[in-house]
């Protein structure tokens, strides 16, 4: 899942990584390793969490 395009959609929305985080159910540092690409062994549920919250489709997220 590409980092770069959750941050992008969060701060789209005006939203903190800490609001993200939240909604999603995970810490701020987590969001934010996961927005750097140095977490990718996060599981499918956060990552569909995280899709969810942002509007976004898995599979836009998941493509490069």
């Amino acid at each position: 899942m590409s980092g770069q395009k959750i941050k992008e959609a969060r701060k789209k929305m005006k939203m903190t990584q800490q609001e993200l985080a939240d909604k999603v159910g995970i810490s701020r540092n987590s969001l934010s390793r996961i927005e750097c690409g140095d977490d990718l062994n996060y599981t499918a549920h956060t990552a569909v969490r995280i899709a969810n919250v942002l509007g976004l489709s898995l599979d836009f997220l998941l493509r490069d």
